[in-house]
């Protein structure tokens, strides 16, 4: 490995800047990957404003980043897989860089034929879908609804959920041209928001029951709508939150249905954790990914060079899936 290698930065403005800083050599329990793409998440803008000094941020330098895909360049004490040479895909931050440290219960290996700037869009989504399913106590033939199921991550939990074995995915979103989009991702029926009373609409299509599992990406008023429209004894799984932090929730429809309601945050899950729920996520569906049932979504792909670009386009909400960005 070279001595040093090209990372991006954030803190210094409101865009990610280039730096020349030393190649990570791992320590215990850690490997280094040699990136080829990464890929960006929400948190990634957000980063970048309570950073930017310009707009009142901190100002406080960091290397930013959360997934790629690459080849294990080296390995650190205790570590028998991965091994170098390997291709893998993970999350960890400080990822926007030519060599990435990483925990190695942090990465997946990535399937043959499966190019890295596909592979590099996957991690998050897998993880955080799968461990939300898993959370909420998801079993093959129930009945599951997205909300938010248009987000990168969305779309990902929706073919998840068909890979798994879901008996009925209903998918929310807020533009009806993206009906088609979700019934290509899988997804049985589409409800689009602010054009259908939800609760009735899921309770229609349930024959009045209500839907075993929630993932809930919106948060707000949509999360307090979920809960009368999950049968009883079922689980709301909050994942993100699109709308707002807060919601006013009915308690009756909690109690009476006896409903299990959860938050999950994975990437604030501590290592060992973390490395448990990449590592049930990689056993349930690399086949699918394997196989092509689990793809995610590539809105754009650009370069190192054009980061500024990157950023721009997810600041506007306006990307239909990932972001990626090729490593030079």
């Amino acid at each position: 490995m070279p001595p040093t290698m090209i990372a991006l930065f954030g803190g210094a403005g409101p865009d990610w800047a280039t730096r020349q800083v030393p190649v990570p050599q791992p320590g215990p329990g850690q490997i280094v990957v040699r990136a080829r793409s990464v890929a960006l998440n929400n948190a990634d803008a957000s980063m970048l404003t309570a950073a930017d000094p310009t707009s009142g941020g901190t100002g406080k330098e960091y290397q930013a980043g959360y997934e790629f895909a690459g080849e294990v360049t080296a390995v650190g004490d205790d570590v028998t897989t991965p091994a170098v040479g390997d291709r893998v895909m993970g999350t960890t931050p400080g990822s926007f860089a030519q060599y990435v440290l990483a925990d190695h219960r942090h990465v997946l290996p990535v399937p043959d034929h499966l190019d890295y700037d596909v592979a590099c869009a996957l991690p998050t989504g897998l993880l955080t879908e799968h461990g939300a399913l898993m959370t909420g106590g998801f079993r093959a033939g129930q009945s599951v609804l997205i909300t938010g199921a248009t987000s990168s991550i969305g779309l990902i939990g929706v073919q998840i959920a068909k890979a798994l074995g879901a008996g009925q995915v209903i998918a929310t979103t807020r533009s009806a041209a993206k009906h088609d989009l979700l019934k290509r991702a899988g997804a049985d029926k589409v409800l689009v928001a602010g054009e259908q009373d939800p609760v009735g609409a899921v309770l229609d299509a349930t024959g009045g029951k209500g839907v075993d599992v929630v993932l809930d990406h919106v948060g707000g008023p949509t999360f307090a709508a979920c809960l009368p429209a999950t049968h009883v004894d079922g689980a709301v799984v909050n994942i993100g939150r699109l709308d707002t932090t807060e919601s006013t929730i009915d308690l009756d429809a909690l109690s009476y249905r006896h409903l299990r309601v959860t938050g999950v945050s994975f990437g604030f899950t501590r290592p060992a954790e973390l490395g448990a729920v990449i590592t049930a996520a990689g056993e349930q569906l690399l086949p699918a990914v394997a196989d092509g049932r689990v793809r995610p979504r590539i809105d754009t792909t650009l370069t190192f060079d054009t980061a500024t670009r990157a950023a721009e386009r997810l600041r506007s909400h306006q990307a239909h899936g990932k972001i990626v960005l090729i490593v030079p």
